[in-house]
């Protein structure tokens, strides 16, 4: 476990070091905050509620998470540092639990940043409190889901531009499967691949927890999807170690 901290310390160490941290949280606070009480028509509904913000901050972390992933191993391998880090007295799983901690840490950070939010909707009304964190809890394990996906994308290439495209859309794969249109099509020629596709969406798994429904088996989905990708990293960055 200390190895894996010295690489979360260590990432967490390169977010600081440039303007990436800041001008990601400055963006993401921006959107969400035009999206939750402007185009969300908060005031419209007049509701003290964050039922826009949550709607919202999927399709938010689908453009914004593969822009903090795209580096984490393509820059390695560009830069050629990877094969020192692979050589310090660590495994590749140790490497790609350490990135990924660091990332999911930053992006917990900056979810946190939205705590004025809050406030705002509790000086407004009375919000349902509990829905509102259970919302924030699915929030963060949507991140994790996202981050999992972009370090995985990332560790096949050393082009930051490619991860980024190939991370949004394997992202958007998982988070669009939900909807109707798409249920619609599947259904038409797949029954069997529209159940799946509906069990397997991001999207409504993490409904759940914005309707303040913490339900145990989205629990071991999220903790269960996320181990998948970072295992594929640890394939991926094994895989291709020595191009």
């Amino acid at each position: 476990m200390r190895a894996v901290l010295i690489v979360a310390r260590r990432e967490l160490g390169a977010y600081v070091a440039t303007p990436v941290a800041v001008v990601f949280i400055v963006i993401f606070l921006a959107i969400q905050g035009l999206l939750t009480f402007n185009l969300g028509g908060f005031f419209a509904r007049n509701q003290a509620d964050l039922v826009a913000f949550f709607d919202f901050i999927p399709w938010v972390f689908l453009l914004l998470i593969p822009a903090i992933t795209m580096r984490l191993w393509a820059e390695e391998r560009r830069l050629g540092t990877i094969e020192m880090l692979l050589t310090l007295p660590l495994t590749q799983a140790q490497a790609v639990l350490g990135k990924f901690l660091a990332a999911w840490a930053f992006c917990i950070a900056a979810l946190a940043l939205t705590f004025p939010f809050v406030i705002t909707v509790n000086y407004l009304g009375a919000p349902d409190n509990g829905a509102i964190l259970a919302g924030y809890l699915g929030a963060v394990l949507l991140a994790g889901a996202f981050l999992a996906i972009g370090g995985a994308i990332s560790a096949l290439t050393r082009n930051q531009v490619i991860a980024f495209v190939g991370a949004v859309a394997v992202c958007f794969l998982f988070a669009a499967t939900s909807y109707p249109v798409v249920s619609a099509f599947l259904s038409s020629a797949l029954p069997w691949l529209a159940v799946l596709a509906r069990r397997i969406s991001l999207v409504a798994r993490f409904q759940g927890f914005v309707r303040g429904v913490i339900d145990p088996r989205d629990l071991l989905f999220f903790a269960s999807f996320i181990g998948f990708w970072l295992y594929l990293n640890t394939l991926f960055v094994k895989a291709r170690q020595t191009d």
